[in-house]
């Protein structure tokens, strides 16, 4: 098994290979049995649930980003449970 995804061994590939397609190395590597990523080794995170909330309840964030005019502020407001999603950009926090 290759530890490579099939587009990143096809990019290592192509300099030494040119006429090297994805869909020939894919059968190339089916062919020698070595097509698949390996299974992750190690023990699963246990899933868990989300905590319910009423609707109406926000995650709100604030996020500073940089622009070529400078700085600007990005509000984010996201209803829990319908997924509604509010963002406003401002030049001050």
């Amino acid at each position: 098994r290759t530890l490579l995804p099939l587009d990143d061994c096809l990019y290592a590939l192509q300099p030494s290979i040119p006429y090297l397609t994805r869909s020939s190395l894919h059968r190339c590597l089916q062919r020698h049995g070595i097509s698949r990523l390996p299974e992750v080794q190690g023990d699963r995170p246990v899933r868990k649930r989300f905590k319910s909330y009423p609707i109406g309840y926000f995650h709100i964030d604030i996020a500073e980003m940089q622009t070529a005019q400078g700085k600007l502020y990005l509000f984010v407001a996201i209803d829990r449970t319908s997924k509604f999603a509010f963002t406003e950009l401002h030049t001050k926090a």
